[in-house]
């Protein structure tokens, strides 16, 4: 992370994908994420934790997408580490009417002490922790969404299922989400078999990290074929915001819904998760959302947990191993 132009020292590390870290850290997040979340048992959300590790600390949200278990777990996740978080939007700073990424990094580095982005382009958040001089959290990009994915791990683990040979099914569109999983494969160790239809596979670059790290990955046109033997089967909205050409898309996912006589193609004791929003009825069945095999819900507040402890790490406050 290249510095800003405060003169002082770089401070903390960004997280902008989870090879940023690796696969000791991650492991790290979830061990103190579960570590954290067991002793706040019962008490108020906006109490801060006993030790209050960021006390005094202040995290810059910035939102170019509309967002709300991001918004709300950051934010959450600051008061409960003793700190404070406020937010930036297009519509109401200087972003919206043209200041650079470069400034806008130099800028908020002397008055924040770390920045979350949700952006449309990764490449906008690797500019902005090129010239910060705080740690940069990426909150969400076309590329990859590597908050969700600790949340979702340390979901995982929660309901007694270990990452190292996991046997995980992606149904739809191989999106940012499926991205930062099959980076997660190559980090710690488990398998992945994608059902996507023709001319939505991930980018061939997160396929080989995986392959490349020793997973078993495949792609396949058969939603069955995807889901059988799987200890957990993920999907995602189809058609995300702003994207166009709905009508055609959806057709060429109807296929891969989740529906119950998917998930009988997974193991009896297989676990569905889902990133939310969404859109029941279409990439999941109402039946699978609300079943018994749906940890939907607990994924949604781990991330609290989980984004706790990715500020730790970029704070410096997380040891890895």
């Amino acid at each position: 992370m290249a510095g800003g132009d405060t003169g002082a020292a770089i401070r903390g590390r960004s997280f902008l994908d989870l090879s940023d870290a690796g696969g000791d850290a991650i492991a790290a997040m979830i061990g103190d994420a579960q570590t954290r979340k067991a002793a706040r048992a019962g008490w108020p959300k906006g109490r801060a934790d006993a030790d209050a590790p960021l006390a005094g600390h202040v995290l810059g949200m910035i939102f170019e997408k509309n967002s709300t278990r991001t918004r709300v777990s950051f934010d959450i996740a600051m008061r409960q580490l003793g700190g404070s978080a406020l937010i930036l939007d297009a519509a109401t700073t200087q972003l919206g009417r043209g200041e650079s990424i470069a400034d806008t990094a130099r800028v908020l580095s002397r008055m924040v002490d770390a920045i979350m982005i949700r952006t449309d382009d990764h490449a906008k958040a690797q500019a902005l922790a090129e010239h910060a001089s705080v740690p940069v959290i990426n909150g969400l990009t076309d590329r990859s969404h590597p908050c969700q994915i600790v949340a979702d791990l340390l979901t995982v683990i929660e309901h007694g299922k270990p990452l190292p040979g996991l046997e995980l099914a992606w149904l739809g569109d191989g999106n940012n989400v499926l991205h930062s999983l099959l980076e997660a494969a190559a980090l710690m160790k488990f398998n992945i078999r994608v059902g996507a239809p023709e001319g939505y596979d991930p980018e061939e670059e997160f396929l080989a990290m995986a392959r490349d790290a020793g997973c078993r990955v495949t792609v396949t046109r058969d939603a069955a074929e995807a889901a059988r033997g799987a200890d957990v089967v993920v999907t995602d909205t189809w058609v995300s915001m702003g994207q166009e050409h709905a009508e055609a898309k959806l057709a060429a996912m109807t296929p891969f819904q989740v529906d119950a006589a998917l998930m009988a193609q997974a193991k009896p004791d297989a676990r569905f998760l889902h990133c939310l929003p969404a859109h029941v009825g279409e990439e999941v069945s109402q039946e699978v959302f609300d079943g018994a095999q749906s940890l939907v819900f607990d994924e949604a507040e781990n991330r609290i947990h989980a984004q706790k402890s990715i500020l730790l790490w970029c704070h410096g406050k997380l040891s890895a191993g």
